[in-house]
């Protein structure tokens, strides 16, 4: 059953072509934004570009940030023209149905970070110490983690602009805390505690390992199983929100 419904999301966007330029298309444009951001830099012989660091963290982000606002919208269609209630009413269990829907956007956030790494690696020529295939791996969790959060807070709309609106509370403090802008341990004690159990954080610390390290480091494992651990909470949280019958 699961399956069953991983196949019927994925053929909705294979004919949903918006959405599925959104996914492929968004966080590639924007990642050659921030390149031409830093295009005129003047960098020392030997010194790391500016976008080798910024455009690394972006590889996590903008999945992230793309696949929240396409799930939660996706999902809180399927809730609002009443197609989950309708499936509710067969013998398909609630986790299945959830976890099918995160399987097929896992698959499209999958595809997503490729496209998007590829672009970073062979276009602008990104240059770190780790292998590209652990970048796709940090990305793709990234992704799937906004899969996951975009589940559980379409529940909790009841419009697409109400869905729109749980970016600024749910992802936009991600980002501002997660250690791109200012480094965690020089933030407050209150705002570097609220970074420290925050999933982008595990992320950005995760590809900061990566940049650094020419070999996977435990570090590195610990933070990806953390946010693999939080991907299943919330998928499971957002199981929990699912109901046979609507109001």
């Amino acid at each position: 059953m699961m399956l069953a419904t991983t196949g019927r999301v994925l053929d909705q966007l294979r004919h949903d072509h918006r959405s599925v330029a959104l996914m492929l298309v968004v966080p590639a444009l924007l990642l050659t934004a921030v390149y031409f951001l830093y295009e005129n830099e003047t960098v020392p012989p030997g010194a790391p570009r500016t976008f080798d660091r910024v455009g690394l963290m972006m590889l996590a982000i903008f999945p992230f940030v793309v696949m929240f606002l396409v799930t939660s919208i996706t999902m809180l269609r399927e809730r609002t023209s009443g197609t989950l209630e309708r499936l509710l009413t067969t013998p398909i269990h609630k986790t299945d149905l959830l976890f099918g829907y995160g399987l097929a956007f896992s698959l499209m956030a999958a595809l997503q970070s490729l496209v998007a790494t590829g672009v970073a690696y062979w276009v602008f020529g990104l240059e770190i110490k780790g292998s590209p295939g652990l970048v796709v791996m940090i990305a793709v969790v990234n992704a799937v983690l906004g899969v996951a959060l975009g589940l559980l807070c379409s529940a909790f709309a009841r419009t697409e602009f109400q869905a729109v609106q749980f970016m600024l509370v749910v992802v936009v403090p991600q980002i501002l805390l997660c250690g791109l802008f200012v480094a965690r341990d020089r933030m407050n004690e209150v705002l570097e505690a609220v970074s420290n159990v925050l999933p982008l954080t595990f992320s950005v610390d995760a590809l900061k390992e990566i940049a650094g390290h020419a070999e996977a480091t435990d570090v590195l494992w610990q933070d990806t199983g953390i946010m693999a651990a939080i991907v299943l909470a919330v998928l499971v949280l957002a199981s929990l929100t699912l109901r046979r019958r609507t109001a």
